[in-house]
């Protein structure tokens, strides 16, 4: 039983002895990654502390340091670490400053973006509430028409379904359309509004070519001829003339209607139109773009869009 006994108790592995006196190598180099992260952690911890801590108050913190290390009679590392946290306290503030800096222009992009978003969805909305007013009133005519002059009918038939053509892309997709898309549906809505207006009204295009290729934003021609025949041909009893013009003006699309009706007048419903042409540019351009009312020598009223010069979308990848 003893013999038994001892054996069972001197049975060891051999090499037992040694590793379960001495650590291993794999766990002391973990050990020491555990102590390197733990070191980065509060490094970047003092270091985001000086990034925040205002002046005065490490100054307090430096001058109660400086106190506690005379009274443990270990002034000059205090003092070292001092030194240095000023000088990380530089570093940190240019650093602290940037990170500020970009947040705010993140928050500031996430901002204009959220009121474009909120900007184009109103213009839609709106757009979707204009509309029905203006089919069903081309329509009712269109129908009038078919019975006292069929062939002016078919030319107003026809006109609803070029401005139909040009409009209902630009409500599904409101990206970045052309000026020449703009220019076809304010066309094809003077034609609808020419035959209504029984000759009261006249209008001409001079758009060059080589500019409809060019960048213009959905519905602003449209809400600015809208505007010049609402208020300013329609309460002239004879009528009157529309021009439609642009051009390129130091780097700069101008794109204005023109008209010669009783001249500017400011009314609720106008200055809706306007002030909505005016926030959209501001969303959408910054102080790049503006929206300009004037008064040509010979009456009447001139609206002038002016926007960088760009190629639209489809231009630009083709």
């Amino acid at each position: 039983m003893n013999t038994d006994t001892g054996n069972r108790g001197t049975n060891r592995t051999p090499g037992s002895a040694a590793s379960g006196g001495t650590a291993s190598p794999m766990g002391f180099r973990q050990a020491l990654a555990e102590i390197r992260k733990g070191a980065v952690v509060v490094w970047w911890s003092f270091f985001d502390w000086l990034a925040v801590i205002s002046w005065k108050a490490l100054l307090a913190v430096s001058f109660l340091g400086l106190l506690l290390g005379g009274f443990l009679g270990r002034p000059a590392p205090v003092f070292v670490l001092i030194v240095v946290s000023f000088i990380i306290k530089i570093v940190a503030r240019g650093k602290r400053r940037a990170e500020l800096q970009a947040n705010e222009a993140t928050r500031r992009a996430d901002s204009e973006q959220q009121e474009r978003a909120v900007l184009e969805a109103r213009m839609q909305a709106l757009q979707a509430q204009i509309e029905p007013h203006f089919l069903f009133n081309t329509l009712a005519s269109i129908d009038q028409l078919i019975l006292s002059d069929p062939p002016r009918a078919s030319r107003m038939q026809q006109s609803l379904i070029r401005y139909l053509r040009s409009a209902m892309p630009q409500m599904r997709d409101p990206g970045r359309p052309s000026l020449g898309q703009q220019v076809a549906l304010s066309t094809a809505y003077l034609d609808i509004m020419g035959m209504r207006m029984e000759g009261r009204l006249q209008a001409s295009v001079s758009v060059p070519d080589g500019l409809k290729s060019a960048a213009f934003p959905s519905m602003m021609l449209q809400t600015l001829v809208e505007n010049a025949i609402r208020h300013g041909l329609e309460p002239k009893p004879e009528g009157g003339r529309i021009e439609i013009g642009a051009e390129v003006v130091d780097g700069q699309l101008a794109v204005r209607v023109q008209d010669t009706g009783v001249g500017f007048v400011p009314k609720a419903e106008a200055g809706v139109g306007l002030a909505n042409v005016r926030e959209r540019l501001q969303v959408l351009y910054g102080g790049r773009a503006e929206l300009v009312i004037g008064v040509p020598p010979a009456g009447g009223t001139c609206a002038t869009i002016r926007v960088p010069y760009e190629l639209a979308a489809a231009a630009a990848s083709a």
